[in-house]
Formats: C-alpha cells, sequence, structure tokens
C-alpha cells in the first residue's frame, strides 16, 4: 500500500508537470494555465449541481422512509471528484470530470461494488451489524 501512495504521490504530478509543460509550448503558458483555470471552474461547477442533486434524492429516500445507499454512494463519489479537481493538473480535472458525469460515476459505482464484493466474499472485509 505504501509503494501505491508513493507512486500515487510522486507519479502523477510529474505526469502532470510533463503534460502542462508539452500542451504550453503548443499552446503557450498563458492559454495553458486559462485551460487548467477553465476546467478546474467547469468542475467545481459540475460538482456543486450533482451534489445538491444527489442531496435532493437522499432527502427524498429519507423523508420515505427507504435507506438511501446509492445517493451515499454517489455523494462519496463526488466529494473525491471534488478533491481531485481541486488538484492542479489537466489528467486530474478529466478524471475527476468523469467520476461528476453520471454515466461515467455510475459504470465507476459498479466497478467499486463489485470489487467490494469480492472482498466481502473473499473474508476481507468484516461487515458487523449492531441492532
Amino acid at each position: 500500500m505504501l509503494l501505491k501512495l508513493f507512486l500515487c504521490f510522486t507519479l502523477i504530478p510529474v505526469i502532470e508537470l510533463y503534460l502542462l509543460i508539452k500542451i504550453g509550448t503548443v499552446l503557450g503558458g498563458l492559454n495553458t494555465i486559462l485551460l487548467v483555470i477553465l476546467t478546474g471552474f467547469l468542475g467545481a461547477w459540475l460538482a456543486r449541481l450533482e451534489g445538491m442533486n444527489t442531496m435532493m434524492k437522499l432527502r427524498t429516500n429519507l423523508s420515505q422512509g427507504l435507506m438511501p445507499a446509492e445517493e451515499l454512494i454517489d455523494a462519496v463519489i463526488i466529494f473525491i471528484a471534488g478533491v481531485v479537481l481541486i488538484t492542479p493538473g489537466l489528467i486530474t480535472d478529466v478524471f475527476g470530470l468523469l467520476l461528476l458525469w453520471p454515466l461515467t460515476r455510475n459504470k465507476f459505482k459498479r466497478m467499486l461494488r463489485k470489487k467490494f464484493d469480492e472482498m466481502q466474499l473473499q473474508s476481507n472485509i468484516n461487515i458487523t451489524r449492531f441492532h
């Protein structure tokens, strides 16, 4: 796990810097900075919009006495997308925007659910229920 974190915190920023430099040589420095700011702004706006929609669905389900499991997963994914969008860079912005777009978010949610089910079957996760 430590190796994965190390690679995540060193390899991704290096790739982001390389990509920004390459794009900067093609578009120019100011245009590249404006592109990063634009994707960040678009991501923040979309995160707010999707977050509000998810909160409305969550409230509706709670008021009807339903367990809002899907909405809670959506809320966590939207939060992760917001955190990723805060980091400057185009790769992280694209990943964050993909997490915010409902179509790709649902695919990511299915992948997470499958992984969670596999971990539960392999006894890597213990679920304790309190009554």
